[in-house]
């Protein structure tokens, strides 16, 4: 407590807080924005569907919902995801990245620059998977001019799709956090209220509410812990002789996360596997369409883990190279204690991360998998079981404890004592201070 009073006491990250609330509101009020041509009755109605519920909980948004933000933050976290993997695959990608603030600045900019195409694209998928599949949706002085609503709302979706990354991008400047993953958070927990009072009604509540609450307490700190879990590295730096002095000797610690993938191996699986079933119901073939639907059949989850492992060894391997690493610590006079630099420590650092991303995959498989039979034949509404689902538990929990690390962090830089909570001669102030 004393150190969250800390955090109001210091002027500017009091006003970055302030700033980050706001823009959320902000945010949040484009879904009360109607898109032009839909119907009103439906303007609070939430997406349905494997499909739509996993993008929804992954954008921020509701695909489901016809409103301006429908797409929320998904075509830029797109783009970054897709900018992300080209720097690791594309020489001249990477060449920019290491060009240091002047690189970054451009390949934000091509960020900025691919969120159209991609928000162009993602907008007619749901004018033409989502509104013109349930015409109910529309209003009926639109339903026969589908050329000019399609017009409507492809462009709505787009202004909707821009404007929210301008909104976070607002936010990761002026604000605490990555605007990016707190919009995504606030669409998750959003959604939690609705849901509850939907319930409330329902005969047993108080026994779901607490049976809800005793599977989110034991689940967040089953993921806070393998979130904070790394098999920490042994780094030393060789000695260096400069007349009477000498430098280097201390031994620092290269931290492998165990769950270094984070939530995209989740992602990456839950589109692909869906894209099946969706396939195999427009065929009518039903026996092949009930096998993926049965998120707790045996074939379902053989090839859920399977594609969750595949892509976690994929992510790894793709964003930590062993070869890289092992080149810049012997260019830097580094060694791990024991092992040879060069090819030695590549094949070390190799081996470290194979059994650090199994760790991890089975960390994810369980996450992703399990909440499918928690919440089997129960009443709840489909958003709580998203927000009980892996996705929707690793962003939350990702989020809010990389918001409380910024925000130790500010605590810090201001010269904050958040460990203690202040000693005599001023509330959170250190010594060094009172002096």
């Amino acid at each position: 407590m004393s150190s969250f009073l800390d955090v109001f006491r210091i002027e500017d990250t009091r006003n970055k807080i302030v700033t980050t609330v706001l823009l959320l509101l902000a945010y949040r009020l484009g879904f009360q924005v109607p898109i032009p041509g839909m119907s009103a009755e439906h303007l609070q109605r939430a997406g349905g569907g494997s499909v739509l519920g996993m993008m929804s909980a992954f954008s921020g948004g509701a695909l489901g919902q016809t409103t301006v933000f429908s797409l929320g933050i998904m075509p830029y976290i797109s783009a970054s995801i897709i900018f992300s993997m080209l720097g690791k695959v594309s020489p001249t990608i990477e060449a920019i990245t290491k060009e240091g603030a002047s690189g970054q600045k451009k390949i934000n900019q091509w960020t900025r620059l691919s969120v159209v195409p991609i928000a162009l694209l993602q907008a007619i998928f749901v004018f033409t998977g989502v509104f013109l599949q349930d015409t109910s949706m529309i209003d009926e002085s639109m339903r026969e001019h589908t050329f000019l609503l399609g017009f409507i709302v492809i462009a709505s979706l787009m202004a909707g799709a821009l404007l929210v990354m301008w909104i976070g991008e607002l936010i990761t400047e002026h604000g605490v956090g990555n605007g990016a993953s707190l919009i995504i958070m606030a669409g998750i927990i959003a959604q939690m209220p609705i849901s509850l009072l939907e319930m409330a009604s329902d005969e047993g509540f108080w026994q779901i509410l607490l049976q809800i609450s005793g599977i989110w307490i034991v689940t967040v700190f089953f993921v806070t812990f393998i979130h904070k879990g790394a098999r920490r590295v042994p780094i030393q730096y060789a000695r260096l002789t400069r007349g009477r002095r000498v430098y280097g000797g201390q031994r620092h610690y290269l931290p492998l996360k165990v769950n270094m993938a984070g939530v995209m191996p989740i992602i990456f699986a839950s589109v692909i596997f869906v894209v099946p079933g969706l396939l195999f119901a427009w065929l009518e073939w039903d026996g092949l369409a009930r096998i993926f639907s049965d998120t707790t059949g045996f074939i379902h989850v053989s090839l859920y883990v399977a594609l969750v492992f595949g892509f976690c060894f994929f992510w790894n391997r793709l964003m930590f190279q062993p070869d890289e690493i092992a080149d810049n610590l012997r260019e830097h006079g580094s060694f791990i204690p024991g092992i040879r630099p060069g090819a030695k420590t590549s094949e070390y650092l190799s081996n470290v991360l194979t059994r650090i991303t199994i760790a991890g995959a089975a960390f994810l498989a369980v996450i992703a998998v399990l909440p499918s039979f928690v919440t089997k034949d129960s009443s709840l509404p489909m958003s709580l079981q998203y927000f009980l689902g892996g996705t929707s538990v690793l962003i939350v929990v990702g989020v809010a404890l990389e918001l409380v690390d910024r925000l130790q962090s500010q605590l810090v830089a201001k010269g904050y004592d958040s460990q203690s909570g202040g000693n005599s001669g001023g509330p959170g102030w250190t010594k060094k201070d009172r002096s």
